[in-house]
């Protein structure tokens, strides 16, 4: 076969994702089970989640409004009028042999999540429809060898499925857009986005098709990743599993794969149903909705800030740089106290220094989220306005003033500071005379230093916060070190 590389640029892939989103409600979707990962398996059933006959659904409300919320920040359309669909379907973990679901009438149609595209530049991708729909149980393959072990526990947990249209064009893509809406479900608090733990998945669509064709390429479905790294390593292998298929004039067959994590490759798993396989028709048990214009401004109004809209106004208004908005969007928890920080201090860049540095640095080495941050906002805004009025030096504010904050948050900056005079000296004449003092307590080094050996600058500086206790200010020290050593 020819150089992969070279056939690889002879074709585009396209790719669409659907996610599952398990959304983090107190009960289940149609039932009042309880809705809890990790319970011992088989406890979180009841005539519903089991299918029993005679068994009637009912609605969760809190399904509506996550859907409704995740609609509104994709800048969907949200549907007015709607019913639910029964797909049909057996699978040994689908009891009541029908997933209740949403074919005709999604919840949301069209909308937008916004990625880093491959170019480098913003690029929208479109959604087709978010709808809400059941989970299946999970069928456990690798704890018996010959049996496969059922959970109903999950059988019922609401989702929302969330389906781009074909529009991602590799894996880096595809990386970005997954990133994006796990940070998008957690702002808005609708589901933790641990794909480990099964609560979001993603299954890929992928095709491939020559350069500048307008016709696309047989696709084929890979299922249920929980991973976003694997999701990128499974379209990889797509990629060149198909055209190595076209090259040699072999055909793709429309079919469902699984991915191996131990060799990163595909294994085909069944053919891919249509949808007239399903038999979709009306779910007689649950009665159609309408949203009214009043319910939806009422979610439009409760929204948190988006981490988009928040990136974008770090960048464009507070003049930060991608990484530090990155940063500080990557969780919501951390940019809400960044929020607040703002509010208290405009000295954004050194705002989201500290943000990034000593604070992000005390959660890491103690495993703590940004709630349990015993400093307030306000608390920080005022020792950086300690540094910026030269009241404290900043190693005295970052190694002293700070340690002690976190011990006593209610006491202030400054109050920390004077206790253990630790306010910066600016008294050029006091300061001078400690320097002159230190010269001549070390005459060989003061010699060396004088003859040009300035590496001893070092030395010198130590010895004077040494004397001062951190408190003297190391630009205006260092004029007087310079000032000091030409005068003897």
């Amino acid at each position: 076969m020819k150089d992969l590389k070279s056939v690889l640029e002879k074709y585009e892939p396209v790719i669409g994702l659907e996610i599952h989103a398990q959304l983090n409600t107190k009960t289940k979707a149609y039932s009042s089970d309880i809705n809890e990962f990790g319970a011992i398996p088989n406890t979180n059933v009841g005539p519903v989640s089991l299918g029993h006959p005679g068994t009637l659904p009912v609605f969760n409300e809190s399904t509506l409004k996550y859907a409704v919320r995740l609609g509104l920040a994709c800048k969907s359309e949200i549907t007015r009028d709607m019913h639910f669909d029964r797909k049909n379907y057996f699978y040994a973990d689908l009891p009541k042999g029908y997933q209740i679901t949403q074919d005709k009438t999604p919840i949301c149609r069209g909308g937008e999540i916004l990625i880093k595209g491959d170019d480098g530049k913003e690029k929208s991708i479109e959604l087709t429809r978010i709808h809400m729909e059941e989970d299946s149980g999970k069928s456990i393959h690798d704890m018996d060898p010959f049996d496969t072990l059922i959970d109903l526990n999950r059988a019922g947990v609401p989702l929302v499925e969330i389906v781009t249209e074909p529009v991602l064009k590799s894996a880096n893509e595809a990386y970005n857009y997954l990133i994006e809406v796990r940070k998008l479900v957690r702002y808005l608090e609708i589901c933790d986005g641990n794909m480990e733990e099964g609560s979001m998945r993603c299954d890929v669509n992928i095709s491939i098709m020559p350069k500048g064709s307008k016709e696309f390429g047989q696709r084929v479905e890979i299922k249920n990743m929980n991973s976003i790294r694997n999701v990128a390593k499974a379209i990889e292998f797509e990629i060149v599993r198909h055209a190595e298929l076209l090259e040699k004039g072999e055909p793709i067959f429309q079919e469902t794969r699984n991915f191996d994590a131990s060799t990163n490759s595909t294994v085909g798993m069944r053919k891919k149903e249509d949808a007239h396989d399903y038999r979709y028709f009306p779910e007689p048990d649950l009665t159609p909705l309408h949203v009214s214009q009043e319910y939806i401004e009422e979610q439009r109004s409760s929204l948190p800030p988006l981490p988009n809209d928040l990136f974008k106004k770090y960048q464009k208004e507070l003049k930060l740089s991608n990484y530090d908005a990155s940063n500080l969007t990557d969780s919501k928890g951390i940019a809400l106290y960044f929020e607040d920080l703002i509010k208290e201090t405009s000295n954004y860049k050194v705002a989201a220094n500290w943000m990034m540095g000593s604070i992000k640095s005390y959660l890491n080495q103690n495993a703590l989220g940004i709630e349990e941050f015993p400093i307030s906002a306000k608390k920080i805004a005022e020792l950086i306005s300690a540094i910026e009025e030269g009241k404290i030096n900043n190693s005295v504010a970052t190694q002293k003033v700070f340690p002690i904050l976190l011990e006593n948050p209610s006491k202030s900056p400054l109050e920390i500071a004077k206790e253990n005079n630790w306010i910066t000296q600016d008294n050029s004449d006091e300061l001078e005379n400690i320097v002159l003092s230190i010269f001549k307590q070390n005459p060989s080094e003061t010699e060396r230093f004088k003859n040009g050996e300035k590496k001893l600058t070092g030395f010198f500086m130590g010895k004077i916060m040494q004397a001062t206790k951190g408190a003297a200010d190391p630009k205006t020290t260092a004029q007087i070190i310079n000032k000091v050593i030409q005068s003897i």
